[in-house]
């Protein structure tokens, strides 16, 4: 090879390897933009995800934006306001005391409907609160079934119900009288859970009775409770979103199977109040009220309560109501928990649906049973 071609040859060499040098920094190059986008693109799909399960602030009673406070209120200790509802006869008179916690989208309007002749003659006072998120008590990021409890304890103080009072609880309002009889039992004169919402999940439930009954649900009513427990963090937008049906209760899709239910259903939404006291009763936001209620309710409990026995000595009466026909509560679970705690009086009431507390002459029965001992 002559000079000549070798010169060339390694001029062509070096212009090679500088080209091969250039292009591996530019595929370096490359390599990193396509890295920084996809980190921005990560960054940025997180962030809307991130905004798209967060629940938008509470509209807080009293507050500049929020609904105007018109009930009476006590103020608790970490600085919450309960709203509340008194009826029956004056407190100071009376020889009964009982709170009484409202269902699901309830609030403290919606009152036992025990008649007024005997709430009389028993020397009853009766008061239902907005549970916090409700109405026009203030919410609480950290509600849950031991809060629920002492909420009540600190209420009844408050309004000065004396050392023993009875608690009510209807629907999903019946964790709080669970959280009752496990934290505060020696409060307790006497207790009464009207149609008590259960827990799918409570250990104490044999595994093939819990299924059955969970699985009988509809299928978007069974992921509806799926979230609160796996994922809570995530039960704003399940709740929310518009791709799949989530609570038929929420949406208002249910239907009542017992025509009592359904007859009463219809009354309430003719009368015209129905729909004035739901909106009411969630003015301040539905994560706080609704979706909080799912979330203490079919979350994780620091207790089973079939694991409970407050009253060895049956020293304080304490009663399950619930009906053959409720579409909402299953009986067989209910059934089971009558049969296991020997200390609860368990009554079925036959051709009876959810919403027992509205039916003619049966919160009558109820209320003599619970204070006077009476044949149930």
């Amino acid at each position: 090879m002559t000079a000549g071609n070798r010169r060339v040859s390694a001029a062509a060499a070096r212009t090679h390897t500088r080209k091969g040098k250039s292009d591996k920094r530019s595929a370096a190059s490359s390599r990193g933009i396509l890295r920084k986008l996809a980190i921005v693109s990560i960054a940025g799909f997180l962030a809307c995800a991130y905004k798209a399960i967060q629940p938008p602030p509470s509209a807080i009673c009293g507050s500049p934006d929020g609904p105007p406070v018109t009930a009476p209120r006590i103020r608790l200790q970490d600085g919450r306001h309960l709203a509340y509802k008194e009826s029956g006869v004056p407190r100071e008179r009376a020889k009964y005391k009982i709170i009484m916690t409202h269902g699901f989208t309830g609030s403290r309007n919606d009152t036992f409907q025990a008649s007024e002749e005997l709430m009389e003659e028993l020397g009853v006072y009766l008061v239902t609160f907005d549970r916090p998120g409700y109405g026009e008590s203030d919410p609480h990021p950290k509600r849950s079934v031991r809060s629920a409890a002492f909420d009540i304890e600190e209420f009844a103080d408050q309004l000065d119900l004396g050392p023993k009072f009875y608690v009510m609880g209807f629907s999903l309002g019946g964790h709080a009288i669970w959280g009752c009889l496990k934290y505060i039992p020696n409060r307790l004169a006497g207790a009464a859970l009207l149609a008590p919402v259960i827990n799918y999940r409570w250990p104490g439930f044999p595994a093939n009775l819990s299924e059955e009954a969970y699985y009988e649900q509809a299928r978007q009513d069974q992921w509806a409770l799926r979230v609160p427990y796996y994922a809570p963090w995530l039960t704003y937008w399940w709740m929310s979103q518009k791709w799949f049906p989530s609570s038929s209760v929420i949406q208002g899709t249910w239907k009542p199977l017992n025509r009592h239910d359904r007859e009463l259903g219809l009354k309430l939404a003719a009368s015209g109040r129905s729909p004035e006291r739901l909106k009411a009763a969630l003015q301040q936001g539905v994560f706080e009220s609704l979706h909080r209620d799912l979330m203490v309710m079919f979350g994780k409990w620091d207790f089973d309560p079939m694991e409970l026995n407050p009253f060895p000595n049956n020293d304080v009466p304490v009663h399950i109501w619930q009906g053959d026909e409720d579409a909402l509560v299953p009986v067989t679970l209910q059934r089971y928990i009558g049969e296991k705690l020997s200390w609860i009086h368990y009554h079925e009431l036959p051709e009876v649906g959810h919403l027992l507390n509205l039916m003619e002459a049966i919160p009558d029965r109820i209320l003599k049973c619970l204070l006077l001992g009476e044949e149930c």
